[in-house]
């Protein structure tokens, strides 16, 4: 770790810096994936999904630098790239042979509630180690995934 007058104990950096890049290796990995959709997907309401999946990889895109910026605040090395991410992140892998619309926001869907459940975890595990200002940037990150699942989800034929 680098040099930090930040008063939080080393231990206490130490594993927050660890969840952190945790994190910031899936955030990388999340974008990717958003993407892949927004690339790849195809079918009736075609541009108002390719348009909103650009618009999730945008706001992933800030929880990645939100997290790498903590991971600095810390007194930490972000472990931001593409490497570090597909060594380390914790999310299922994104299906390659998907085309329709439903199928990718199906697969979006559950990328971002995996992601938003290790958020939440995120968010008890750094007030046990007592960072609050970390948990509270995992409850900014849990927060802001919520409403991209519910715009995606929006887009998926009601149950009855």
């Amino acid at each position: 770790m680098h040099q930090t007058h930040n008063t939080l104990s080393e231990i206490i950096r130490a594993q927050s810096i660890e969840l952190l890049n945790k994190h910031l290796a899936a955030a990388i990995d999340l974008h990717a994936q958003v993407k892949q959709a927004h690339w790849n997907v195809r079918g009736p309401g075609f541009i108002a999904i390719h348009e909103l999946f650009d618009k999730v990889s945008v706001e992933v895109e800030k929880v990645s630098d939100l997290i790498a910026e903590r991971v600095g605040a810390l007194g930490g090395a972000a472990h931001g790239t593409v490497q570090a991410a597909a060594e380390r992140s914790f999310l299922v892998p994104y299906p390659l042979d998907i085309a329709a619309v439903q199928e990718h926001v199906f697969a979006v869907s559950g990328t971002l509630a995996a992601f938003g459940q290790s958020a939440r975890e995120a968010i008890n595990l750094a007030s046990t180690f007592g960072d609050a200002d970390t948990a509270d940037v995992f409850t900014e990150i849990s927060r802001g995934v919520d409403q991209q699942l519910w715009f995606v989800e929006s887009h998926l034929a009601p149950k009855k």
